[in-house]
């Protein structure tokens, strides 16, 4: 494999890694509504493909990954989104 094959290879290695990771939490972690920051936000919602899309903060369609047993600890946050 010559060099520009590998550095190829690599860098949709780390690609796919991480959509692998903003998929979704994992079994220790769950989606907590409504706490994101503008911009900050984990994956799709509120019409848009993916993170870092959200318009403004802590809007209740946007969620961020926190540990499990967080979310409802944090003012405004939700487990649900808003309808």
């Amino acid at each position: 494999m010559n060099t520009k094959t590998a550095l190829l290879a690599a860098a949709l290695g780390s690609l796919l890694a991480a959509g692998a990771q903003a998929m979704g939490p994992d079994e220790n972690s769950e989606k907590c509504y409504g706490v994101a920051k503008a911009g900050k936000n984990d994956c799709a919602a509120n019409g848009h493909g993916c993170a870092a899309q959200a318009k403004q903060d802590a809007d209740p369609k946007e969620w961020i990954s926190v540990p499990k047993g967080t979310c409802e600890k944090i003012v405004g946050g939700s487990l649900t989104p808003a309808k």
